[in-house]
This record gives structure tokens, sequence and C-alpha cells, in this order.
């Protein structure tokens, strides 16, 4: 009881104003991580549509959907999207520093953990 209202108005004063910006501005890197991993998904889905019309090659076909489902997992086509994930780094130092929040990195990590697990 004597730490809930001095806790209530910290929040209500120091974070809660701040959220809604916050919330913003994070979601700048975090959408763009998101849309470059639709483009890729689409760019590789486009090329086994061309590729098939071309061959008609059953086989083939059956090869490029496996590559694609194992996308996720390429790192060197997922790099580009990883790297919209990254500005995240610059905004959360500020967050850090203002509200204490440590490891970066784990917020980091998990966007891009679950860009794998929308492809």
């Amino acid at each position: 009881a004597t730490v809930s209202e001095p806790a209530q108005k910290c929040c209500t004063e120091h974070i809660q104003p701040f959220l809604a910006s916050i919330l913003e501005e994070l979601m700048g890197p975090v959408s763009s991580g998101f849309t470059e991993v639709r483009s890729l998904f689409d760019k590789e889905v486009n090329e086994i549509l061309q590729d098939f019309q071309k061959t008609n090659d059953i086989t083939k076909l059956k090869e490029n959907v496996d590559q694609l489902a194992n996308l996720p997992f390429n790192s060197v086509k997922m790099e580009p999207c990883y790297l919209k994930v990254n500005h995240l780094q610059e905004l959360l130092q500020d967050l850090k520093s203002r509200f204490k929040i440590y490891h970066i990195d784990f917020v980091i990590q998990r966007t891009q953990n679950f860009m794998q697990e929308v492809q």
C-alpha cells in the first residue's frame, strides 16, 4: 500500500505520457523489417512461379518450394530484413538511459525471430 501510490504517480507522470511516442518510434524499424520480409517472400514466390511457368518441371517446383520453406533460415537472404530492425539499437539506447531498459539485444533478437516465424 505504501509503494502503490508513489509507483502509480511515477508511472502516470514519467512513463505514461511517453508511451505512445515511444511505441510509434519503435514501430518504424519493426514495420520496415516486416515489410522487407514480405517483399522478400513475394519476390521468391514470383521467381518460383516464373520458373515453373517456363519449365513445368514438378520436381524443380518441389525443390523450390522446399527452399522457400527454409527461407527464414537463409541468413544471406534475410540479412536485409534484419538490417531494417537493427535501427532499433539506436532508438533503444535512448530508452535505456531514460527508462532503465536493459537487454536491448534481446528486443532486437526477438523481433528478428518473429520475422522468421512470419515467413
